[in-house]
């Protein structure tokens, strides 16, 4: 088999299963018995590994290492601009923090969004969405601080406070201070 075949095998094989992974959301309507959805759940889950694994495999090293340079290119041309207003920065976090609202109403107050209604979903699938935004809208150095949230050894450095200028004392400070 030709290197370029092995390529568009791998390629196949990485895309397909990361797709297939995104389309397991219609099972839950499928008319199938719990097992049956469990197990297409189950399978589903690993899917990315598995197809990653084997496209990899497929495609060889050299062949994988070029594609896995060119794909950090791609997701370095859409990575959002660092250096925000502080507008956009709350807008983003309000958008980031919005699907708390669901959630809370989900378990709290499960009355007003039932498990029967259709709202429910469009709900959660919106605030999500809005979510995903809200990533994008706070730009990279939000992506940073997330990252290093999850990173063991990161540190938040501050920036420095700026020195405040000395202020003379008005004339009428030490005045009671035996001068009289």
């Amino acid at each position: 088999m030709h290197a370029r075949t092995k390529l568009k095998i791998g390629i196949a094989f990485i895309l397909g299963s990361n797709l297939l992974f995104l389309t397991h959301g219609w099972i839950y309507w499928m008319p199938w018995s719990a097992a049956v959805k469990a197990t297409l759940f189950t399978i589903f889950f690993f899917t990315p590994e598995v197809g990653t694994l084997i496209g990899a495999a497929v495609m060889g090293k050299e062949n994988y290492e070029m594609f896995r340079k060119k794909a950090a290119v791609i997701i370095r041309k859409i990575r959002p601009a660092g250096n925000v207003s502080l507008t956009r920065h709350y807008v983003g976090l309000g958008m980031f923090l919005l699907p708390l609202v669901p959630a809370y109403l989900q378990a709290f107050k499960p009355e007003w969004l039932p498990d029967s209604t259709p709202l429910r979903w469009q709900a959660m699938i919106a605030a999500h969405l809005i979510c995903i935004g809200g990533l994008f809208v706070l730009g990279g150095d939000f992506w940073d601080k997330l990252y290093a949230l999850f990173a063991w050894k990161a540190r938040a450095m501050p920036d420095p406070l700026p020195e405040e200028p000395e202020r003379p004392l008005p004339s009428s400070a030490g005045a009671d201070e035996g001068g009289e």
